[in-house]
């Protein structure tokens, strides 16, 4: 009966230990495993006129054609803003390794100028880590003349200091694809103007603001895209000057290299010191002033510059 006993304890402890050895060999096996990195929470760098999360694919350089017609209000005769005034901005952005990318822009609207810098800090895991934390730094330059006086110099920027033309936003993105067919993201910003004065429209020089974005895509290739901008002060205002949060939704559709967004804006200026902070059109008519609806599209090309292009 002893040796029984003891025999059946033997094949425990040897049950046990095999089934110990394969709890560690799981364990290591899952400690080789790859984090599995969610893509493509957005199908493009912008959505509208706000940047989103996404960085291009290592070794892609993409052109990007951003307008935007005038205002809907303007009526039949101008064709209901397609005969303009219109603003219109080209893009070209590079990312290396396909974490960090900086582009360089021009928009007709105050003859502005950028360079930008982007680096997505983290990315969101499947089973893991939530969010895509992307940073977002970007530096303008004003051209604009008086042209009205016949100069050929500034109006209003010293030209002992061109620094006084320059300014500046940051932002911290964070994203979240919340299900395969739903992404959200929201983006805590700065802007801030060297010089501002009447002539500008700006009393002060910063703003603040909390930027909110969602795709929701209903095929394979197709969205509906919006986003708001909600300023946290506004008393920058020069005297007579009225400033509103930008605002935008549209359709969005992918086309292998190429996305296509058309949407409504109420912004003028498509660079992001000028919406976030110069956006001075309403959705809706306020007193005597239309509203300052505007259909707008972007367009985007990729170009592989390598065999290695994510693309």
């Amino acid at each position: 009966m002893k040796k029984t006993i003891l025999l059946a304890a033997c094949i425990c402890l040897l049950f046990k230990g095999f089934s110990q050895e394969k709890d560690l060999l799981s364990m290591m096996d899952d400690g080789k495993k790859e984090k599995e990195f969610i893509t493509s929470t957005f199908k493009s760098t912008r959505n509208i006129n706000f940047h989103t999360a996404e960085v291009s694919g290592k070794r892609i350089l993409d052109f990007r054609i951003q307008h935007r017609f005038g205002n809907l209000s303007s009526g039949a005769n101008n064709a209901w803003g397609i005969d303009g005034p219109a603003s219109l901005m080209l893009s070209l952005e590079y990312s290396h390794n396909g974490r960090w990318m900086v582009g360089i822009s021009r928009c007709n609207v105050n003859k502005m100028a950028e360079g930008f810098f982007k680096w997505k800090i983290l990315r969101q895991v499947k089973h893991g880590f939530p969010f895509t934390v992307t940073y977002f730094g970007g530096l303008y330059y004003s051209a604009t003349m008086n042209s009205d006086l016949g100069q050929t110099s500034p109006d209003f920027y010293d030209p002992k200091k061109p620094t006084d033309r320059m300014s500046y936003v940051h932002e911290l993105i964070i994203a979240c694809k919340v299900a395969p067919w739903l992404s959200v993201q929201v983006a805590p910003s700065y802007v801030h103007y060297n010089l501002v004065g009447s002539t500008i429209g700006f009393t002060k020089n910063d703003c603040y603001a909390l930027l909110g974005v969602i795709r929701a895509k209903y095929n394979k290739r197709q969205a509906i895209i919006f986003e708001y901008a909600y300023r946290l002060n506004t008393n920058y205002a020069s005297t007579g000057a009225n400033y509103y949060n930008s605002m935008g939704i549209g359709w969005e559709v992918e086309t292998g290299g190429h996305v296509f967004q058309m949407f409504l804006t109420n912004s003028t200026g498509i660079m992001e010191n000028q919406y976030i902070m110069g956006t001075n059109t309403s959705w809706k008519k306020i007193g005597a002033t239309p509203a300052g609806i505007r259909i707008g599209f972007n367009i985007t090309r990729a170009f592989a510059l390598s065999k290695k292009s994510d693309l």
